[in-house]
């Protein structure tokens, strides 16, 4: 099953975080069909989402996306496709990657 790994630094604090992380769960609700599903936590929110041939989840921190996805056989084969994807969705709500 071919994963994909996804980190990114912000200065956004956990607040600003869990809110951008919010606008991220609509839109894999709405757009992607995912199902989510959120566990808040005192220093990190883990956000595990799931939907036929995909699964992950995404950890927020004050200082961190870290987004972990497992494609099924048949997106698999477009593992690269959906990574750019899901990278320039992150740019989009984050800002720019920065080197890190």
């Amino acid at each position: 099953m071919p994963e994909l790994k996804i980190e990114r630094q912000h200065a956004l604090g956990l607040a600003g975080a869990r809110a951008v992380a919010e606008r991220w769960r609509e839109q894999a609700e709405q757009e992607w069909g995912m199902a989510c599903e959120s566990e808040p936590g005192p220093t990190q929110d883990l956000l595990r989402f799931a939907r036929s041939g995909v699964s992950g989840e995404l950890a927020v921190s004050e200082t961190r996306f870290d987004l972990q996805l497992k494609l099924g056989f048949l997106l698999g084969a477009y593992r690269a496709r959906i990574e750019e994807k899901i990278k320039a969705n992150l740019d989009e709500l984050l800002g720019p990657e920065s080197a890190a």
